[in-house]
């Protein structure tokens, strides 16, 4: 699926705190708020309840959740941690240690999670049930703050970068450099500021939450060619933060933490 339109939909009104992160999977909608997690229902969007992960932190940056295992993974900023909740018995959650200041989360085609360490400037990757696959230093190819990491079908993986330059990378598992975006050799699309969450079509597209230029921008997986993504002229993104796609329902959430809503459009193909 190649996106070119976006066509809001509904809103999930601010319930009086920032949304930091949005995951789907199946008929649920998890929301990541200030120190908690809610669930809504796929369809109707009415919150069902709230999930109770003792010892969360107050900023919950990145969602992910993995069908093959039935569980939602939450990255808890403040306290180096990811939280796994197991859905089908929502009071069994583990928590694992990871690197310094966890923010975005995925899962990749082998059911493991990829975390991006802001503070640590690593990507990690673990199992589900914790065991550290891979450990990506970035420093030493000189990029730093990784917000996001999504793996690429060709097992590399696309990282935004919240830093001066704001940036957005692809590297190889061994963590050197494949390809970068470069705002002068694409299209109008220009400067980025604030890039954090990631989404990958399943044709490669790669979209990007341009935070503060209250956007979201989507390129193709060399970083070539980039677009902004089209809204209708009466709607419009404050601050989107957080970007969960599923493309077996034609949707995109996206969290904001300008306003607090979480917005869901339908997506319009080439």
């Amino acid at each position: 699926m190649k996106l070119n339109v976006l066509r809001l939909t509904h809103a999930i009104p601010s319930q009086g705190c920032d949304r930091y992160a949005v995951a789907s999977l199946g008929d649920k909608v998890f929301v990541a708020g200030q120190g908690r997690l809610e669930v809504y229902n796929a369809t109707t969007f009415d919150l069902q309840h709230n999930l109770t992960l003792h010892r969360l932190g107050e900023y919950c940056y990145g969602l992910a959740a993995c069908s093959s295992s039935n569980c939602l993974y939450a990255s808890d900023w403040l306290n180096s941690r990811i939280h796994r909740v197991d859905l089908s018995d929502s009071s069994a959650v583990k928590q694992r240690s990871v690197a310094r200041n966890p923010a975005g989360l995925s899962v990749n085609t082998e059911h493991n999670v990829v975390v991006a360490c802001v503070g640590a400037h690593k990507l990690q990757e673990y199992t589900t049930d914790g065991t550290l696959v891979r450990e990506i230093s970035l420093q030493q190819v000189g990029l730093s703050s990784p917000w996001h990491a999504v793996q690429l079908s060709t097992g590399d993986y696309v990282v935004s970068h919240y830093t001066l330059p704001d940036a957005v990378s692809v590297v190889g598992v061994d963590g050197n450099v494949v390809c970068r975006y470069h705002p002068t050799q694409t299209s109008n699309v220009g400067q980025m500021q604030g890039p954090g969450s990631l989404a990958v079509t399943k044709n490669g597209d790669v979209l990007v939450a341009d935070d503060d230029n209250e956007r979201i921008v989507s390129m193709d997986s060399s970083l070539r060619y980039a677009q902004v993504l089209a809204l209708p002229v009466d709607v419009g993104i404050a601050y989107p933060c957080s970007l969960c796609l599923d493309e077996s329902r034609g949707r995109l959430y996206v969290s904001e933490h300008g306003n607090g809503r979480v917005l869901l459009f339908e997506c319009t193909t080439a």
